[in-house]
């Protein structure tokens, strides 16, 4: 007996493995370009109208310098102050130094009025010398302080404090005469350590007196023997001994002083004897002429007079 041809004894046939059998359709899967598409075709797409859009940075191929760059601000040059003529720096000075016109005395608020007014001085040397010059040539100076508080009873004040070559620049200084009319205080003293004699460009005296004690308001409160009275005109002789080369003096004054009072009659009698200019200032308004003095107002509190003579009776029949 044959055995079967193209099948081995006891082998079996090798197939493949199994999958999923397709299944057949009737309908037909349309091609893409046979149906409508929201996208443009290649054909379509214009890349010119995207790089018009962009910006210049963007179009170059280094990407830190994609970003827009801001314009370049260009430095401005300094301005040569001392390229100006002297006449125009001295304009200047002035009008830096407007906000501190005025007497120069120990204030608290010093530091805001003038202390920052003065850093200019550091700016170099050719300022400072031209600065510092028109500051303290056109700035009086008060001799003894009167601002109340610490500085009032200083044994120190300001015209001791300041340099001789600053004290040399002076042109002006003042005399207030007024306060601590009870009881001065014990700096207003007239030494060497106060530098009057470095002063050597001040050729005008400012006597301003605030109050008289002479005065009959005064009465019952000042000290006897015209005691302030002598101390001012004191005061005053020894101010100028220190500083023989003074031509004027300018007397000024609230309102409530009398150029007729003992006070203002001694200051003026230390003057004349000097042979010394007298000036008068604006507050007060005196002149050379005599003072006129002002009718008494009338009191309206004032009790009426009473007479003691029988008035006459008028019968009316």
């Amino acid at each position: 007996m044959r055995p079967k041809a193209g099948r081995a004894k006891g082998s079996r046939a090798i197939r493949g493995p199994s999958g999923p059998t397709p299944v057949s359709s009737a309908l037909t899967t349309p091609l893409s370009s046979a149906l409508p598409s929201t996208y443009t075709s290649e054909a379509e797409y214009d890349t010119n109208d995207e790089v018009a859009k962009l910006q210049i940075g963007a179009l170059s191929l280094n990407s830190a310098a994609s970003s827009p760059r801001k314009p370049k601000r260009e430095k401005q040059p300094p301005f040569r102050f001392l390229d100006l003529p002297s006449e125009l720096r001295l304009k200047v000075y002035d009008h830096h130094f407007a906000t501190t016109a005025g007497v120069l005395d120990l204030d608290p608020d010093n530091y805001k009025r003038i202390h920052q007014k003065l850093a200019i001085l550091r700016v170099c040397r050719t300022i400072y010398c031209e600065a510092s010059y028109f500051f303290y040539s056109t700035h009086r100076v008060r001799v003894f302080p009167t601002h109340p508080g610490r500085f009032f009873k200083t044994k120190k004040p300001l015209l001791a404090r300041m340099k001789p070559n600053q004290r040399a620049c002076l042109t002006s200084l003042e005399l207030r005469l007024g306060p601590g009319w009870s009881s001065p205080p014990r700096g207003w003293v007239v030494n060497p350590a106060l530098g009057l004699a470095d002063c050597v460009n001040v050729t005008k005296l400012s006597v301003y007196i605030e109050c008289d004690p002479g005065n009959d308001f005064f009465r019952g409160f000042r000290q006897p023997d015209n005691f302030y009275e002598r101390f001012s005109k004191a005061l005053l002789i020894d101010v100028l001994e220190e500083m023989p080369w003074v031509q004027r003096i300018e007397f000024d004054a609230w309102l409530n002083v009398k150029k007729s009072g003992a006070l203002m009659r001694g200051l003026i009698d230390v003057t004349v004897s000097r042979g010394l200019q007298i000036l008068w200032g604006k507050e007060r308004g005196w002149t050379d002429a005599e003072e006129v003095e002002p009718e008494p107002a009338l009191d309206l509190n004032a009790p009426l007079p009473i007479s003691h003579t029988t008035p006459d009776i008028m019968v009316v029949v």
